[in-house]
């Protein structure tokens, strides 16, 4: 498969059908690109699952998804948080797969014509502060909350939010001691 780093960080992909992630993940086509790689539907050949797998060129100048890989480690198993199916270096890119999940709250809020029931604000802002608690309980700060980072789930959990997209987020207390970690201006 050749894939090349087009113009900014899209990727430009070719003979996408030939070339299998971590030997069982196709690439389908491109659903989404954020500022650190570009995100794409993919396919688990033995079962037909649909996936999400986010690319990163290696030559990237911040790269943050092995990071973001290692984070989602930590938070597996919390509700909300969407499962890792697979992450490795491949061919000149960073992979990860991970549950195929729904629109985000932005894109819902607009679809909605930017009114939301009072309702549907609560059962969001529940749902929204439980998955920053369980991420603040294990001692991180996500750093980019926003409405595309909360995205619904699919099937049986079209009704449950997860929060994703943890390239900025930052350790504040130490896992031991419990105690806060100074932020530090030069330390980002």
């Amino acid at each position: 498969m050749d894939l090349t780093a087009g113009q900014g960080s899209s990727l430009h992909l070719s003979s996408k059908s030939e070339f299998l992630i971590g030997g069982k993940y196709r690439l389908v086509r491109k659903i989404g690109s954020g500022s650190f790689g570009d995100i794409y539907l993919g396919i688990n050949i033995t079962n037909g699952e649909e996936v999400a797998i986010k690319l990163e060129s290696v030559k990237a100048r911040h790269p943050q998804l092995l990071y973001e890989s290692k984070l989602y480690k930590i938070l597996q198993g919390g509700i909300g948080i969407p499962h890792i199916r697979y992450y490795a270096q491949e061919k000149d890119y960073n992979v990860l797969v991970m549950d195929l999940l729904g629109p985000s709250l932005e894109d819902l809020f607009n679809f909605c014509s930017r009114r939301f029931t009072m309702k549907t604000v609560l059962m969001l802002a529940d749902q929204m502060i439980g998955r920053i608690e369980f991420v603040h309980n294990k001692n991180f700060i996500h750093r980019d909350i926003k409405p595309d980072n909360f995205l619904m789930g699919i099937g049986r959990h079209c009704n449950k939010v997860f929060l994703i997209d943890f390239g900025l987020a930052k350790k504040y207390r130490d896992n031991r001691t419990r105690q806060h970690i100074p932020y530090r201006e030069d330390k980002n």
